[in-house]
């Protein structure tokens, strides 16, 4: 039997897996249907490859947490905007927990301008099919994300000496007369950041999964959803216990005014720009995707076998 090349050449590490598939001996090892006596003590092949796949894409997908963590920040974004002016006239005023609308509609518009406006004018302007391959959309997006939370930085410091300029630091319920619609261009890069991470990331793992594991691959992004909840309280948790103390204000203070929450910002810019660095590395140790630089579009290369795997058909066999 030929074992397909999976990441043999690409994670040899996990060649300690296959010993999971061996058949030490038939008599013990299979019953006489061909199936396995133990199933916890022999699995078969495609059972060890599924395994490798999703140890494989974890880097991956380790790499979008801190995009979503950036957009965890929504409790502090309400602070801000209830504290700026937020009419759109004399009578009406946006509520400061509707801001998080413009992150809905921010990344809805850009996934919409992408497959049916960017996409379709880059390959006439080229003259064949263009688009941005899966590691590619997912890299955009980490880099966006981290530009996105130095933008905020930036206002947030406006917004800050405008409340001290106007001698209401002490209230942290007055608002300042700078429009909460300086908010709108980290929303917008933000929402790109979400449709090219999000997206990308959701194709990544439904092509490079096995289709028996649509369902995990269906679950991934979710699961970085709720992990990076419980990163960004233990952020907060850091930079209160860490830049805090009686003569110190706290960076993220229950007073927006004395706090310092650009440099809170700053912060998660910062690793943003790692995390961009730390995906760079991941993607070139995955190597090629299946569906090449084309995304879901391309065409799937199946994998085959090579002189590295020669070895394999002597130990390994496959289970019906």
């Amino acid at each position: 039997m030929i074992v397909p090349k999976t990441i043999f050449s690409v994670l040899p590490c996990l060649r300690f897996l296959n010993r999971a598939c061996v058949i030490t001996n038939p008599e013990e090892d299979l019953m006489p249907d061909g199936r396995a006596s133990d199933p916890w003590c022999l699995c078969t092949v495609d059972q060890v490859e599924e395994l490798k796949a999703l140890i494989k894409v974890i880097p991956i997908w380790s790499t979008g947490m801190l995009v979503s963590v950036n957009v965890c920040q929504n409790s502090f974004l309400l602070l801000q905007a209830s504290t700026m002016n937020r009419h759109i006239t004399s009578k009406f005023e946006i509520p400061a927990g509707s801001f998080y609308a413009f992150l809905l509609l921010s990344s809805t518009i850009w996934i919409a301008l992408y497959d049916r406006v960017i996409i379709p004018l880059a390959s006439k302007i080229r003259g064949k099919p263009t688009r941005l391959g899966l590691k590619q959309k997912i890299g955009l997006g980490i880099l966006v994300s981290a530009a996105s939370m130095a933008v905020l930085a930036i206002i947030e410091r406006v917004r800050r000496e405008t409340a001290i300029r106007e001698g209401i630091s002490d209230n942290p319920d007055a608002a300042t007369h700078m429009s909460a619609m300086w908010l709108l261009p980290f929303y917008f890069l933000l929402g790109f950041s979400e449709a090219m991470n999000g997206v990308g990331q959701n194709e990544f793992f439904y092509t490079e999964l096995p289709k028996s594991m649509s369902s995990v691959a269906s679950n991934l992004f979710s699961i970085g959803l709720s992990a990076a909840s419980l990163v960004a309280s233990f952020i907060v948790s850091v930079v209160r216990g860490f830049i805090s103390g009686e003569n110190q204000e706290s960076w993220v203070s229950s007073n927006i005014n004395k706090g310092h929450y650009d440099y809170y910002y700053w912060l998660l810019a910062t690793l943003g720009f790692a995390t961009f660095i730390y995906y760079l590395a991941c993607s070139k140790a995955y190597g090629p995707c299946k569906g090449g630089q084309g995304g879901i579009a391309g065409d799937v290369r199946e994998g085959s076998a090579d002189d590295d795997d020669a070895d394999v058909d002597d130990d390994y066999s496959s289970l019906s």
